[in-house]
């Protein structure tokens, strides 16, 4: 009998396209170098294993916190369990940029565009505060203050 996962399918059946895949590894390794179809394939399976540990404890971490949907903290913390610890704070920051890239996308699809759009320097002053907060977080100290350095309130 096969593991199921919470859709039904079995875990064999879980993968990440193929196409994707083969781009990233490319753009990772210098120009020069090439990969065998075998090594893509087992680096795409080593990747959806780790997608797959990495869900589980977050599951986990969730469960335990009485919580039902599993949220980026439960992630964070998953990582810092399995060993990861030394990945967290790059693996926030690609989280709050791809926050602040859909954050711009949404506001240039028009819904929510009222003219008023966040220059860099803001942008990157918000990003400094929220990395702040997050390590407060992590490292269970109270947050000060939710306004950057030299906000007018």
């Amino acid at each position: 009998m096969e593991p199921m996962d919470i859709v039904g399918k079995s875990k064999e059946d879980a993968s990440l396209p193929k196409a994707t895949m083969t781009k990233i590894i490319k753009e990772m390794l210098p120009p020069d170098v090439r990969v065998a179809r075998d090594a893509q394939d087992l680096l795409i399976e080593c990747c959806v294993e780790f997608i797959n540990l990495i869900s589980s404890e977050s599951n986990e971490v969730c469960s335990r916190e009485d919580k039902r949907t599993i949220a980026p903290e439960h992630v964070l913390k998953a990582l810092k369990v399995l060993g990861f610890g030394d990945y967290i704070e790059e693996v926030y920051a690609a989280y709050e940029q791809h926050k602040l890239e859909t954050m711009q996308d949404s506001l240039k699809g028009g819904k929510w565009s009222n003219g008023a759009e966040m220059t860099e320097e803001e942008a990157l002053a918000e990003q400094q505060r929220m990395f702040a907060e997050a390590r407060a977080r992590m490292n269970g100290e109270a947050i000060a203050s939710k306004q950057p350095d030299g906000a007018k309130v």
